[in-house]
């Protein structure tokens, strides 16, 4: 069984006005990072953080678990969530098929602490040929656009595609980043506030903070490298 209506009123009425609860208890977590983004509302601030966590311990609004198309979940998405996760991940494909690239499904997050698990299926790597930078940024993107459509101001996501799938760690962080300041000035009224770009190992995390020192050209944006006080 998929979500109720009742359980997604309950979900916006959680995040209606400055922010959400759970973006108000955001899990510990070391942020090397932060990307702030300028919008015009000067009450409203936009960021995105690099940040060494287990994504399945980042208390946020959404999750997003880099999948694939089936929905064959391995590791601590489904060790962590519980069998919950796996079953309606079933149910969905049974349902309505194989998840195209770039695409998401949504199921609930089991035991996971957040109101929504995103499965977003990132490209394999085929060696740049086979437009995996569109279909990455595309599963970014999506994900994004799911948070926005349920009202929720915070995710953490994943380096979508750069393990078992081979895509590039460092292509992989700057088309994440990229995707996400598009959306933010894409939907600058957005209640998505907050992206948290969230990995375990150090040398990814390492990576992803460089990608975000990259980004101190940019106009609309301010960055701040070292662990937020």
């Amino acid at each position: 069984m998929l979500f109720s209506s009742a359980h997604w009123y309950l979900v916006r009425a959680l995040n209606r006005g400055n922010g959400s609860y759970l973006a108000r208890c955001l899990a510990g977590g070391t942020v090397h990072a932060t990307v702030i983004f300028n919008v015009p509302d000067k009450n409203v601030t936009k960021k995105i953080e690099v940040v060494q966590n287990d994504l399945t311990k980042e208390n946020v609004d959404a999750i997003v678990n880099a999948a694939n198309s089936w929905l064959k979940h391995a590791g601590a998405i489904v060790k962590n969530g519980g069998d919950q996760i796996q079953n309606e991940s079933d149910e969905y494909v049974a349902k309505y098929g194989p998840i195209k690239t770039g695409g998401i499904a949504v199921t609930r997050p089991g035991s996971l602490p957040c109101s929504i698990l995103i499965h977003a299926v990132g490209p394999v790597w085929m060696g740049g040929q086979k437009d995996e930078d569109s279909s990455l940024h595309s599963a970014m993107y999506n994900s994004l656009s799911e948070c926005h459509s349920r009202l929720l101001s915070s995710v953490a996501v994943p380096a979508i595609s750069s393990g078992i799938f081979g895509f590039p760690k460092a292509r992989c962080a700057k088309i994440l980043f990229s995707a996400v300041l598009e959306f933010f000035r894409a939907e600058p009224k957005s209640s998505v506030n907050l992206v948290r770009l969230t990995n375990f190992d150090k040398p990814t995390v390492e990576i992803f903070k460089d990608a975000a020192a990259d980004l101190n050209e940019e106009p609309d944006i301010r960055v701040e490298l070292g662990q937020a006080s």
